[in-house]
């Protein structure tokens, strides 16, 4: 008799972090479930891949700024795949927003994205993991809610909220439910920054140097598998930037 395989949803993962977590837990033995909104071509390669490696996953599309999209899409990895045992909240929109240009439009739709996704994506998965064995759901958060920066306002506002989240939801739905952040720093920074932001970002760091996007992924590895007596709490991945 083969074992039930373990299903993990992972939002944004058709592609950057979200997809290296994706490929991550798939090796790790979970059956994963590759969100994507937009990048349909890239959510279905990496199912592809994984599947011809003799792993399991399947692409699944859902705009997660709106609940009945939410709706459907965990009711539909449920009935495909089986009952969601981790939940990683890895989807957002990042992009500078310089602070006198905001308009309302990039405010709720960052927040909605960032924020209002994690929530909603977090409590509907969590009513059926209370009525099973339990689960896990990580949220990937930001160091810059620490050490925050300009021209991204609605972006770190919608992250420091999803560090409030963690707390609030592990104790929400605790003890069968553990939720944990992982914090990355300069990790796969973006081409808009240009050379001296990579360079001063990284400069600001005690490693002196990039991270990986398997560096996240070992972290949300490690909390999902290992880590079970923590909840309520966040890992940072961000080379020592917090810590100067």
């Amino acid at each position: 008799m083969q074992p039930v395989p373990k299903i993990a949803l992972v939002t944004g993962a058709a592609r950057r972090v979200g997809k290296t977590v994706a490929e991550t837990l798939a090796r790790a033995g979970y059956a994963v479930a590759v969100h994507y909104r937009t990048s349909a071509a890239d959510a279905r390669k990496l199912a592809g891949s994984l599947n011809a490696a003799g792993l399991r996953a399947r692409a699944f599309r859902a705009d997660l700024s709106r609940i009945a999209d939410i709706r459907r899409l965990v009711r539909a990895v449920e009935r495909d795949m089986g009952p969601i045992r981790l939940l990683v909240n890895s989807a957002s929109v990042f992009r500078p927003t310089p602070v006198y240009s905001v308009t309302e439009r990039d405010w709720d739709g960052i927040l909605s994205a960032n924020l209002k996704s994690v929530f909603f994506l977090s409590t509907e998965v969590a009513r059926r993991m209370a009525g099973r064995k339990g689960g896990v759901i990580v949220n990937i958060e930001d160091a810059a809610v620490d050490r925050p920066y300009r021209r991204h306002a609605p972006y770190l506002v919608s992250k420091a909220g999803v560090a409030m989240l963690t707390q609030v939801l592990a104790i929400e739905f605790g003890p069968r439910i553990r939720v944990a952040g992982v914090s990355p720093g300069p990790v796969l920074l973006p081409e808009h920054i240009g050379k001296a932001g990579k360079a001063l970002a990284i400069r600001r760091t005690i490693l002196k140097r990039e991270g990986a996007a398997s560096d996240v992924a070992n972290a949300v590895l490690f909390l999902a598998d290992e880590a079970n007596y923590t909840t309520g709490t966040r890992i940072f991945v961000d080379g020592g930037r917090t810590a100067v």
